[in-house]
């Protein structure tokens, strides 16, 4: 089980009331709902082992390079994440209780903890190490589910006591794509919650026609590149011309890192 460690202390950071405080009366509420959660995925699925992933970069300088938006409407100043200020001084206590429980606490300098859960499950497959599960309320990790494996997110947009189970069968329903496609279909609708543009004009249902139709980004890029017109809903095609740059340097921004 490998933990998304800074998608989880905001969500607890945000759902539970600062009112949760330390006896110096400082707030621990996003360290209280951490833990909770932790306590509460070890109960419910008994991991073999257990991983917190952090962010030793939150928005790596290759990947802005890349896409120069990219996660640039959360700078507070320079290149620090704006944070609230009541959060701030509880991740080092969080790195702490972490180290406190024995809990595996991973990061590698200039990439997110995404970068590391990719890291860590292409290992694990590697090893043969069987099922990995993902928690995160990151949508973009649903590009590493894989049903032969297995890799799953246990995805808590609706809390951590009714978790929704991302498996390729899940994205296929939801997005109407291939089960492992999900980067590039992303890279073509965009993610304004990590400021990804996206191809202007591409909405959702587009970008799935298109992902379903080509099969990856890299062949519709050929199909471009080619001159084919067969299989571009109407309209699609001169707007992805019009992206070229973006859909060859977007990739390296979406896709997260396996070594």
């Amino acid at each position: 089980m490998l933990l998304d460690t800074p998608s989880l202390y905001f969500r607890a950071f945000f759902g539970i009331p600062e009112s949760i405080k330390a006896p110096d009366g400082s707030p621990i509420n996003a360290v209280r709902g951490l833990i909770d959660m932790i306590a509460t995925l070890v109960r419910q699925h008994s991991p073999a082992e257990l991983a917190a992933t952090m962010d030793a970069d939150w928005r790596p300088a290759f990947r802005v390079a890349a896409i120069p938006t990219y996660k640039a409407h959360r700078v507070a100043h320079g290149n620090t994440e704006e944070i609230p200020d009541t959060l701030v001084p509880q991740v080092a206590i969080i790195e702490e209780v972490l180290d406190a429980l024995g809990i595996a606490r991973l990061e590698s300098p200039g990439y997110e903890a995404d970068d590391v859960i990719g890291t860590l499950t292409h290992q694990a497959a590697g090893r043969g190490d069987g099922a990995v599960d993902i928690v995160t309320g990151d949508r973009d990790l649903f590009q590493l589910v894989d049903d032969a494996r297995p890799v799953r997110v246990l995805y808590t947009a609706r809390g951590i006591r009714n978790l929704q189970i991302v498996d390729e069968a899940f994205v296929t329903a939801k997005y109407g794509i291939p089960g492992r496609a999900y980067a590039d279909f992303a890279t073509l609708r965009g993610d304004p919650s990590d400021g990804l543009p996206g191809v202007a004009g591409v909405g959702e249902k587009t970008a799935a026609a298109l992902i379903t139709r080509f099969g990856s980004l890299g062949a519709l890029i050929e199909a471009l590149d080619a001159g084919e017109t067969d299989g571009f809903p109407a309209g699609s095609r001169t707007k992805l011309s019009a992206a070229r740059d973006y859909l060859r340097a977007a990739p390296a921004v979406v896709a997260v890192a396996p070594d």
